[in-house]
Order: C-alpha cells, then sequence, then structure tokens
C-alpha cells in the first residue's frame, strides 16, 4: 500500500475484480492510475484458484508496483464479495487507508459456465450474490458516503450479454444492468453518472482454442477485445468530458454479434 499527501489532487476510484495482471480490473486500474487518479482495489484469490486458469502468485504486489509507478497511491483488499456485509467493510477500509471514493468501477464476477440443466441452486446464488447483489450494496455504500463536488462522480459496471450455457452468469449480469441504470436516476441528487460497459469477449486466459475461433469469426475487426481496449473507454467516461454520457449500457466489443 502507498499512502496519498495530507492535500491529495487526485481523486480516488475504487475498483474491484482486479485479481490478475492480465485481467480487465487491472487494465481498468493501470489506465486510470495513469490519468491522474489513486486507485483502491479489490481482489479475492480463492475464486481465480478454483478457475481453470488459477492464482496468479504475487499478482497483489505487481500491480501495487505497476500503480505507484504510475503516480497513484494505492490500497489492495482482500475480498469475498458473495458475503453481505463485505462492500461497507471495503469502504470502511478504503476511507480509512485513503480517504473517500470519487468513482466505483465494478469489475468483479462469479462466472461458471453451466446452463439451464446443469446449473446447481448453490451455482445460481453465488452468482447473484456475487455479480447481482454486491453491484447493488457496493452502490449503495458509494451513494451514502459520497462527497465530492456534484458532477465528478462516477458508478461504472461491466456487464456481459451471454446467457446460452452460461445461464446463472449471464441473468445475474442482467439483473445487474438494471441496478446500475437505476442509480443514474436514483443518485440524481449527487450529479453522479451511472453506466454499463459490455466489454465483448476479452481473452484474459478463460477462452479456449473453439471459443477464440468462434469469437474471432463472430468480430468484423478481426481480432479480439483486450483489457486496454475497455479501459479507454472507462477512462473516457470518468472523465471530465464524459459526464454527459449517463444511464447508458454502452457495448465497446468491437461490433461482436
Amino acid at each position: 500500500m502507498t499512502t496519498r499527501t495530507e492535500s491529495p489532487a487526485r481523486p480516488l476510484a475504487l475498483i474491484t475484480g482486479v485479481g490478475r495482471t492480465v485481467g480487465i480490473g487491472a487494465g481498468l486500474a493501470l489506465q486510470l492510475a495513469s490519468s491522474g487518479w489513486d486507485i483502491a482495489f479489490t481482489y479475492w484469490n480463492p475464486y481465480d484458484a478454483r478457475m481453470t486458469w488459477g492464482a496468479e502468485p504475487g499478482a497483489t504486489a505487481k500491480i501495487e508496483g505497476l500503480l505507484t509507478e504510475r503516480g497513484a497511491a494505492t490500497a489492495a483488499i482482500e475480498a469475498d464479495l458473495a458475503e453481505p456485509d463485505t462492500p461497507a467493510r471495503v469502504f470502511d477500509a478504503v476511507e480509512r487507508r485513503l480517504g473517500p471514493v470519487t468513482a466505483l468501477v465494478m469489475s468483479h464476477c462469479e462466472s461458471v459456465d453451466s446452463g439451464l440443466f446443469d446449473t446447481t441452486v448453490e451455482s445460481f446464488d453465488r452468482h447473484f450474490a456475487v455479480n447481482t447483489r454486491a453491484t447493488w450494496l457496493l452502490i449503495r455504500e458509494f451513494g451514502r458516503r459520497f462527497t465530492a463536488p456534484p458532477g465528478t462522480g462516477r458508478i461504472i459496471s461491466l456487464t456481459s450479454d451471454h446467457t446460452v450455457g452460461n445461464l446463472p452468469y449471464g441473468a445475474s449480469k442482467g439483473a445487474m444492468d438494471r441496478i446500475t441504470l437505476a442509480a443514474a436516476h436514483e443518485l440524481a441528487h449527487l450529479g453522479v453518472t451511472a453506466n454499463a460497459v459490455n466489454p465483448g469477449p476479452v481473452d484474459t486466459g478463460w477462452m479456449s482454442e473453439e471459443d477464440r475461433a468462434h469469437c474471432l469469426a463472430a468480430t468484423p475487426l478481426g481480432r479480439l477485445g483486450t483489457p486496454r481496449d475497455t479501459a479507454h473507454l472507462v477512462d473516457f467516461l470518468c472523465s471530465p468530458e464524459g459526464q454527459w454520457v449517463n444511464g447508458q449500457l454502452l457495448n465497446s466489443n468491437g461490433g461482436f454479434a
């Protein structure tokens, strides 16, 4: 962790789901740090450890080092967002270490491939706890604590339209969209914007060769998305120039269909 000065000139972004250096979350954090933001981020190694790509040893320290190189004060917080009291505890820790949050960027997820017939109740409930309930609680906590000048606050969630063979993930992300878009209106008195971004297929280690071939064939630009592609849009939305984009579900996916 690196600390802020007594009179920080940089606003603070809280980014969830920054577990691996190759992930979208890390790409978002590095881009925002380069644009002048201090960065608090959450990670949950047990999730990566049970996925096919596995946990990345030393990732948290490496990401913090890269953020520090970009001038950012940092705070890394291990957080199981399946627990309902975690969002409040995360905000408590961030405020204690770095101060109040100006932008909330949510790239955390639970994502286990399964469909109508092979999804378990436990898995379904965990997807909604992490992807949907945690998003609601994080947004609510952000709104309760927001103190920055009107017009500066930002909420961004990363979503997906994938449902076939990925039912609980897609369904819980769809519900997450509704919560995010509601925030654009319910937090209007704070001057906070809220948008959901669908980055399309970004290969961060989860794609099989079959997945890769399918996504390439379905993308007019003939390549896969990268974390930097998503980060550039999020960076714009968090900037003063991005304030007029509000209450939107934005597809930034290279035309994937």
